[in-house]
């Protein structure tokens, strides 16, 4: 894939065409103004959010939505605080039924010290929620077998965790993120644990399909900067990825080749240089031969 057909390229979900690969978090911004500025910054077309902090009795006035009424965005709103399928199904249909659209990411966790997903409650709920016509994209662990189970159940896209929500650990399991890029067929997009760019880097070069980030934008020092970088991050990843990086080897190689290099100086370069002695005024110049040694005076 060429340069310019990796910055054209559009990721497509669930029917839906998208220009920006990069999904945006809206909590825990400092204010509501810094977080449109990151949007601007990253140029995100999808935002997530919890349902349970949204005022659903009237979306329009919502502290956080009031503020992206105007923008052209899909919303991915989530389901963070279930803790079982049950929970998740009821979320969504509360979701759907205050405005929110179809499109739903569920996010199921029985452990609040880690927030790890639930992995059978998360299977379970996302054919549940596939077979009522939802647009689900399930947080999942980085278990390439489960992704595939989650494909089959309906999921219009997988989104396997770097490491746990909020630690900025990064991508701990390359191999298995690797392995899910590999094998689904649906989009991958890598979702919680990444730090910083660098992290966003490596998810493009591992041939993920999209990232969402929240923490490590909302809580950086300068979260417009930090969400530009992550954009930028991620696009240099992919086409790092498609350039198709050297392999990797034990020993060095070097860059220029040893042929051509002479054992010894040709004949008629011995001529002498002249050098000015340190501190010395004019005409206290001495000659040397190519090859002596320099020494002080």
């Amino acid at each position: 894939m060429t340069m310019e057909a990796v910055g054209k390229d559009r990721l497509v979900i669930g029917g839906k065409s998208l220009s920006s690969r990069l999904f945006l978090g809206t909590g825990r911004f400092p204010s509501p103004a810094v977080m449109q500025q990151a949007l601007d910054a990253c140029g995100a077309e999808v935002v997530t959010f919890a349902v349970r902090r949204v005022n659903l009795d009237g979306v329009e006035d919502d502290a956080v939505l009031q503020h992206l009424e105007d923008r052209p965005l899909t919303y991915l709103p989530n389901t963070s605080g279930a803790t079982n399928a049950a929970e998740a199904v009821r979320i969504a249909r509360l979701a759907r039924a205050a405005g929110l659209g179809d499109w739903i990411k569920v996010e199921i966790s029985a452990d609040p010290r880690t927030l790890l997903p639930d992995p059978i409650e998360t299977l379970r709920a996302t054919e549940l929620l596939a077979n009522e016509g939802f647009t689900v994209l399930p947080y999942t662990s980085d278990d390439p077998i489960l992704c595939r189970h989650l494909e089959d159940a309906g999921a219009a896209a997988v989104m396997p965790g770097g490491s746990p929500i909020g630690t900025g650990l990064g991508i701990l399991n390359a191999y298995n993120l690797g392995l899910i890029v590999e094998s689904a067929r649906v989009p991958v997009i890598v979702d919680a644990g990444l730090g910083s760019a660098a992290d966003a880097a490596q998810a493009g070069e591992l041939g993920a399909s999209g990232i969402l980030v929240n923490t490590p934008v909302a809580k950086a020092r300068d979260p417009i900067a930090m969400a530009r970088a992550m954009t930028l991050a991620f696009e240099a990843g992919r086409l790092s990825r498609a350039a198709g990086r050297i392999p990797k080897r034990p020993y060095a190689s070097a860059s220029s080749a040893a042929e051509g290099v002479p054992d010894a100086l040709p004949a008629g370069l011995g001529g002498e240089m002249r050098l000015a002695h340190p501190g010395a005024g004019a005409g206290n110049e001495r000659g040397i031969g190519i090859g002596d040694g320099v020494k002080g005076g």
